[in-house]
């Protein structure tokens, strides 16, 4: 899943008339504004990404990758992440008798029957196959497995509640404040 949003052309259209002519007479200057202030509000956008999903910083650096930045044709600055229902393990999964516990959205949560060892309790070892993952019997035997999931899928969580809000908090503004300064400083 991709999800892709674009500001700089709706808040660029503003100054429609200086941009263009400063695109003429300056054309790396916009792409370079675009980028610097994109590279700000991605910086805000895993901050806060970090605390609503509560996965750790590299898991969200990895998952949003590099942005396509701006360049002469193209005055826009794309996050594009990827990401489904992420798997309890990236979560700081702990088994306990009663399941698994891990943080999604940095709360709490229990997934009852959950298990990460194998064995009998309180003498569970670790499973090298398992891989650190959390998974849940699918059958009575245990022969049919499935990954237990937490329910945090970064793309949705982008563009919505805090890391919306920091985005276009960060984005919109400075990038209006940026190009003001150029328009000022090169045309006028």
């Amino acid at each position: 899943m991709a999800i892709s949003i674009k500001w700089a052309d709706k808040h660029l259209m503003q100054f429609a008339k200086d941009i263009d002519r400063l695109s003429r007479e300056f054309p790396k200057v916009l792409p370079r504004i675009v980028n610097q202030v994109g590279d700000k509000a991605k910086t805000q956008v895993i901050r806060t990404l970090t605390k609503q999903t509560g996965l750790d910083r590299r898991v969200i650096v990895a998952a949003i990758g590099d942005p396509r930045r701006a360049h002469g044709g193209k005055l826009s600055y794309d996050m594009i992440t990827r990401g489904g229902n992420i798997r309890v393990k990236y979560l700081n999964a702990k088994e306990t008798e009663d399941g698994v516990v891990a943080k999604p959205f940095g709360r709490t949560a229990t997934y009852e029957g959950a298990f990460m060892k194998g064995g009998v309790f309180p003498n569970r070892t670790d499973v090298p196959q398992f891989g650190g993952h959390a998974f849940y019997r699918l059958n009575p035997r245990g022969t049919k497995i499935t990954f237990v999931r937490s329910g945090v899928v970064i793309p949705d969580e982008m563009t919505t509640g805090a890391t919306g809000a920091a985005f276009d908090k960060i984005a919109a503004p400075l990038l209006q404040e940026r190009v003001d300064k150029a328009i000022t400083k090169l045309l006028r």
